[in-house]
């Protein structure tokens, strides 16, 4: 479970700090007395989330690129975290499409620099590897995917992500297979995520809340399209409890996660967008998926997320409703009362955290 005392004063490298999900767990760490040292090579979106937040001037805010393997090798070895999210990649699966050496450098190299420092640090450190739901070969089942499911990838977003993971485990059976091995490895595939403070272009819900705002229409690609849509919350107590886990439990070690909505929680484009407008008062939207020539999109994708709950009793907390209510409030406040965003945000972490334990989910405490 997570406590007050896990992380408090632990050093802990987020990398992808500045990004949608590592600027929200980087305030929760801090919030939970957490040292924290971001590392990232730059602001991915403007608006920002971590600008809003404001959390440069609580961290070591450290600014490379992850494919330089010697910088990031003396950071680490300089830093000696005791815990460490790696979150930094290409994470738009269009802009691979457009750019996809730049998707498998950052991707499959940079996880790989990052492994191979670790190969020279000599302390124990709880390392959390997230990739994606997208790294299965997706057939589109419509059972849920497990764990020891096949990776694949038809496109290079998708198809660096399983290249990352096979990296991973390799690194893992080469060099910190063994019982004693200082260093311990997670791997966290989590759902498709949404929440306030997301600005990442061709993305649903940030292009519908800037379309909204604007009095624009929506045009919906794929409004058929189910994804396991989870509040960004979710994945990253998910996250967090996986680093603890690791720290005591040795069969955790080595072992990959899936962190989602129940399977059959799944909800598609359109039921998503319908929900979202009973919280904006100019709402319009266009399907044009019989005119869309743009590159492929899968139609389904479902996760089955019992092993976490097995091994360190995660599971979802918050149902569609309240996630979308949650999201559509954290864009309004950072629309109408920006300055208060890091507070509000602080105020969703508690009541996340307190919702988890009146149902008595067992990772669940209140902070």
């Amino acid at each position: 479970m997570i406590t007050k005392s896990t992380f408090k004063d632990k050093k802990v490298i987020v990398t992808g700090h500045t990004g949608f999900k590592g600027s929200w767990l980087t305030l929760w760490l801090l919030s939970l007395g957490a040292k924290v040292v971001g590392i990232s090579n730059g602001i991915p979106t403007n608006p920002s989330n971590f600008e809003a937040l404001d959390l440069a001037k609580n961290i070591l805010d450290i600014r490379i690129d992850i494919r330089d393997s010697g910088a990031l090798k003396n950071i680490i070895l300089r830093e000696k975290p005791d815990f460490l999210f790696h979150l930094a990649a290409q994470p738009l699966v269009r802009l691979s499409y457009n750019d996809p050496l730049l998707t498998y450098t950052s991707n499959v190299i940079g996880t790989a620099n990052l492994l191979e420092a670790l190969r020279e640090y000599n302390k124990s450190c709880n390392v959390v590897m997230i990739t994606s739901d997208k790294a299965y070969d997706n057939v589109e089942w419509i059972w849920g995917y497990r764990e020891n499911d096949a990776l694949g990838g038809a496109d290079p977003y998708s198809a660096s992500k399983g290249a990352a993971e096979l990296v991973i485990k390799s690194y893992i059976k080469s060099f910190f297979g063994g019982r004693n091995s200082n260093i311990k490895i997670g791997i966290a595939r989590a759902g498709n995520v949404i929440g306030g403070g997301d600005w990442a272009l061709d993305r649903i819900v940030p292009d519908v809340v800037t379309a909204w705002s604007n009095g624009e229409v929506v045009q919906l690609r794929n409004p058929n399209a189910t994804r396991p849509w989870q509040h960004v919350l979710e994945p990253l107590s998910g996250y967090l409890n996986l680093a603890i886990a690791l720290d005591s439990d040795e069969k955790v070690h080595g072992e990959a996660f899936n962190f989602g909505p129940p399977a059959e929680n799944n909800h598609s484009v359109i039921e998503l967008v319908t929900e979202m407008s009973q919280y904006w008062e100019q709402v319009k939207f266009q399907d044009i998926s019989t005119e869309y020539r743009g590159p492929y999109e899968s139609g389904l994708l479902k996760l089955n997320c019992d092993k976490a709950l097995f091994y360190f009793g995660w599971k979802a907390t918050w149902d569609f409703a309240t996630t979308i209510k949650m999201t559509s409030q954290g864009y309004k406040c950072f629309i109408d009362d920006k300055a208060n965003i890091r507070e509000f945000f602080l105020k969703q972490i508690y009541e996340y955290s307190e919702n988890a334990m009146s149902k008595s989910i067992p990772w669940a405490t209140s902070l």
